[in-house]
């Protein structure tokens, strides 16, 4: 017996030419009919009867039936608030296209089928979690729910229902992997990929900019939050598959890293438009964007961050990257992360990437705090491995010779090693014992990260 799923067809203006030659009734199946141009063009059908938001029909027993609804501005859906990682958070308008758009694609990339079983790792009021359960609808897939993310009741919920899908960033994959492989720092993206990959040996794992990290087990599919979360944007601008077992470079991981380039985070989304500006001969500039994914405004009527590019108009993403030849995007930088000091700039996520290579470091976080000759000196705050002893030369105590131990003189010395430019590397060092402050999406909150700083620093020298 063959089982008829309903459909539903999605389109925008280019399909009028083929779309006004078929009937609705030539495709059975079809159930929902979505124009991304009208937000009234919604099509309901019910056996062989179509429900339009024009028509009024009669209901079983011969009452009139009335359609009471009635639309938000501009057709906007929803307002999610932004972060807030380097000011107070904005509300962004969205309407109900960049939703469909943004489930299409992950339908298309991620592979999300009506076989899944998706683990609900993210929180449905953030886009991440909110646009792949969307998907996951869409393509009438099974959800697991669980209060909030805890690894344990994680890991019992992917085996007793046989999950095959969930998304996550790197600290709870962090610590998924913690309870197999005890008391081990995870450090860097590479050593966490691998360690993923290990986990999750039948995994597909994807990464995506502008959102986050995903895993499949089926083919499992993982998508990781690397780089960073795009509320404007409804979640991922592009996709990359880091890991796949069934491809022939399965055993070797890619790496997303490159010196001088930044970080890869693949290829733009279906119907994400993508461009650098630039200027003059330089590849590297502002990452802009267009397209029904662009949020309609921030609430209160600011408008979005736009770049005029002759008569067309760009969403900025405030970051900064370029595109190589075969259409990857590489992300270098936050456009507005930059440190002023002595008429330098310098943007932390370089420096961070250095020093997180050194055997010693697990956590860094580099900020530039006033000061009255540099304009701002470049701070990094450092986390150590817990069998490794931070050495401080002004406070004199004894140093283990059974253990590895590290300073600010060697961390100095480690980023001259590396090529660091001079100007770049930080003119003081703070051992960092806690966890960094966050948003409850893991985005690392500067402000407050320099704030501490600022504290710690006057807090010393009073006691000089």
């Amino acid at each position: 017996m063959e089982v008829m799923r309903p459909a539903m067809l999605v389109t925008d203006d280019s399909c009028i030419p083929w779309y006004s030659k078929i009937q609705l009734h030539d495709v059975p199946s079809l159930r929902w009919h979505v124009s991304l141009d009208s937000p009234s063009s919604d099509v309901l059908r019910a056996s062989s009867n179509l429900l339009t938001t024009e028509s009024i029909k009669k209901n079983s027993v011969g009452a009139a039936l009335t359609l009471n609804y009635s639309w938000a501005p501009e057709g906007a859906v929803i307002i999610c608030f932004t972060s807030g990682t380097s000011g107070r958070p904005k509300g962004v308008t969205l309407s109900h296209s960049p939703f469909i758009i943004q489930s299409l694609a992950k339908i298309a990339v991620v592979g999300y089928g009506e076989d899944d079983v998706y683990l609900h790792t993210a929180p449905l009021c953030y886009l991440g979690g909110l646009s792949s359960a969307l998907a996951m609808l869409m393509v009438g897939a099974c959800h697991v729910l669980m209060p909030k993310f805890e690894v344990k009741s994680a890991l019992e919920s992917i085996e007793r229902h046989s999950v095959t899908s969930l998304i996550t960033v790197p600290a709870m994959m962090a610590d998924l992997v913690s309870r197999f492989r005890e008391k081990e720092t995870w450090k860097g993206r590479d050593s966490l990929t691998k360690a993923a990959i290990k986990l999750f040996p039948q995994a597909k794992l994807l990464s995506a900019y502008g959102n986050k990290l995903s895993l499949s087990q089926q083919i499992p599919s993982i998508e990781f939050d690397w780089i960073t979360r795009m509320t404007e944007t409804c979640s991922s601008l592009t996709f990359m598959t880091l890991y796949e077992p069934t491809a022939d470079t399965a055993s070797q991981p890619l790496r997303m890293v490159q010196q001088g380039r930044g970080v890869c985070v693949g290829k733009p989304a279906p119907h994400v438009e993508l461009k650098i500006s630039v200027d003059g001969s330089s590849r590297v500039g502002r990452i802009l964007t267009r397209g029904q994914h662009v949020m309609l405004r921030y609430w209160h009527g600011s408008p979005p961050n736009a770049s005029v590019s002759g008569d067309e108009v760009w969403f900025d993403t405030g970051d900064i990257g370029s595109i190589d030849d075969s259409d990857n995007v590489w992300l270098i930088r936050r456009a507005n992360g930059r440190i002023k000091s002595g008429g330098e700039n310098i943007y932390p996520e370089e420096v961070e990437r250095t020093l997180l290579q050194h055997p010693g470091v697990t956590g860094v976080v580099v900020v530039g705090i006033p000061d009255s000759r540099l304009t701002e000196m470049v701070v990094a705050c450092v986390q150590i491995r817990e069998d490794w002893q931070w050495m401080n030369t002004t406070i004199k105590h004894s140093v283990s010779k059974q253990m590895p131990h590290i300073s600010s003189e060697i961390l100095c010395q480690y980023c001259k090693q590396k090529n660091l430019t001079g100007f770049k590397i930080p003119k003081i060092f703070i051992l960092w014992k806690k966890p960094f402050p966050a948003t409850t999406t893991g985005k690392i909150r500067r402000d407050q990260v320099r704030g501490e700083a600022v504290f710690h620093l006057q807090h010393l020298n009073s006691n000089l």
